[in-house]
């Protein structure tokens, strides 16, 4: 691949101070007309964090393939074995790969007779009444048992040297890896013995932990409202998605999480910082050194004939589907016509989309929603958005490093996590700052929703507009809808596919409290 020259005109320049919008935004579900088409290329999100619990690593994670219904059977929600997963660093601030981790799956089934991709029941299985065979396998409660029919492996490579160097991560026993399933309830598996499973700590290459399966999706939105035109609830305060302050505060949700009850695959992996950086030593915050930047993306091979029941034939190099790197960019701020070049580009040639970036249409439509809806309560900023120039420039302390125009997560090492008791959903734009958060890489629990609000719409990062209704604007939904774990891979557990509930407007929520509706 040819690097681009580091030179960037005073236009383009410009360019990247509005290119922040695209940085502050939330996640992608469906957004591009070829990933519609293509369920199991659809990246929903990537997540990079330096993990409260151990200081001195980064975990990366990559979801892919939206709002699976867990109990929709009778087959499961495997990875795709044409497709090559990717989660890419880029750690001399130049836009380009320096180090990939490639993700590859297979599939097999074990009794192809049987007609679901699952089956279990109790501790011996059930037995035909007459012969005594056994019909249904024993509970799963580990890969080895029959009951997983449809079970996936997978293998992960670390490429190097512009992709001259490439070194497997096995476990060191030499036994596969295997993929945690959809959980499909609680007579067939021990959905969470296969979870703790299916955490690999013991790879070759040291310190390294890895993680694949179906998992809840830990995206939180109304995003029904979302794309209502941005119908969001009126809640407490009476204007529409303006939280009051105690709505702001609470750790609890207001509006239905449209998410709530769905899976995702998700592909976790985490490494030690002195890794991923171009030096091999963990630097300071100040150094611009610490900051890496993340995106990932999904390819297939450029032709595909499937001759089923026979295996798909492949032929040709790998073509990218999608790319992934700020949360939203490609679904709010790219116009349709563009989204699949723009998942196919790479992100060193991100200047060629400059004109979406000069004025974020996100601002403009919400702007004239609040025109019509409620005339006077909401004053946006004007472009071009130089307000937005320090999340693009990520000034320390989140990041000192050149700042090409690119859509990349750029994650600053040295900068302290905070402990989970402590953190705020809000990131960089709470009172006060919490600088381990979004736009600094991203966790699991920070609400992108409501930070693009905020500094995408509401301009908060300018002092004439930090305020209110600026400076509460939300969605209402302000946790996901299960907790997340403490550790590796700090994923929720997938909803039960028999009891998993979708909490929907007019509902109640957990506590007893009413759904809103409007």
């Amino acid at each position: 691949m040819t690097r681009k020259q580091t030179t960037i005109t005073a236009a383009l320049a410009a360019t990247a101070v509005v290119t922040g919008a695209a940085a502050i935004h939330a996640s992608n579900h469906r957004e591009a007309p070829i990933t519609a088409l293509d369920h199991k290329a659809d990246i929903t999100d990537v997540y990079a964090f330096v993990p409260a619990n151990d200081p001195t690593r980064v975990t990366l994670i990559l979801c892919v393939d939206p709002l699976l219904e867990p109990g929709n059977g009778p087959t499961l929600f495997p990875f795709d074995p044409d497709i090559r997963y990717e989660i890419k660093i880029d750690n001399n601030h130049d836009a380009v790969e320096d180090i990939t981790f490639e993700f590859r799956f297979a599939t097999e089934f074990r009794i192809p007779a049987v007609y679901t991709s699952v089956a279990g029941f109790g501790d011996s299985g059930a037995a035909d009444p007459e012969t005594g065979s056994v019909i249904v396998p024993p509970r799963i409660t580990s890969f080895d048992n029959p009951g997983l029919n449809q079970r996936q492996t997978y293998t992960v490579t670390m490429v190097t040297d512009d992709g001259q160097t490439k070194t497997q991560l096995n476990t060191t026993n030499g036994s596969p890896l295997f993929v945690v399933p959809a959980n499909a309830g609680p007579r067939t598996m021990d959905y969470e013995a296969l979870f703790n499973a299916g955490i690999y700590t013991s790879l070759s290459r040291p310190n390294v932990y890895t993680f694949a399966g179906t998992v809840d999706d830990p995206f939180f939105i109304d995003l029904g409202a979302a794309f209502d035109t941005a119908n969001f609830r009126t809640l407490g305060s009476g204007v529409p998605a303006v939280l009051t302050d105690t709505e702001d505060l609470a750790k609890q949700n207001f509006a239905g999480d449209t998410v709530s009850g769905y899976a995702v695959n998700a592909i976790a992996i985490e490494v030690p910082i002195a890794m991923l950086t171009s030096t091999g030593q963990a630097h300071d915050a100040s150094d611009p050194e610490a900051t890496i930047g993340i995106w990932a993306t999904t390819s297939r091979p450029r032709i595909t004939v499937r001759r089923s029941p026979n295996p798909a034939q492949n032929k040709g190099d790998f073509r990218q589907v999608q790319r992934f790197g700020n949360p939203l960019i490609n679904e709010l701020i790219i116009g349709i016509g563009a989204k699949d070049r723009y998942s196919m580009s790479e992100p060193v040639n991100d200047d060629q989309f400059a004109p979406f970036f000069l004025n974020p249409p996100i601002a403009q439509i919400v702007e004239a929603l609040y025109n019509e809806l409620a005339p006077g309560a909401l004053d946006v900023p004007e472009g071009p958005r130089t307000d937005l120039l320090p999340l693009v420039t990520y000034t320390n302390p989140i990041s000192g490093a050149p700042n090409p125009i690119a859509d990349l997560m750029r994650l600053n090492t040295g900068v302290p996590p905070t402990a989970p008791t402590a953190a705020s959903r809000l990131g960089l734009a709470a009172t006060p700052p919490d600088l381990a958060g979004y736009p600094n890489g991203r966790r699991l629990a920070d609400d992108v929703v409501d930070i693009t609000l905020r500094v995408g719409v509401g301009g908060i990062l300018n002092p004439d507009f930090n305020k209110f209704p600026n400076n509460r604007l939300g969605d209402g939904v302000n946790v996901n809808d299960a907790p997340f774990r403490l550790n590796f891979p700090y994923l929720a557990s997938s909803p039960d596919g028999r009891n998993r509930r979708h909490i929907d407007p007019g509902e109640k929520f957990p506590d007893g409290r009413d759904v809103p509706v409007d």
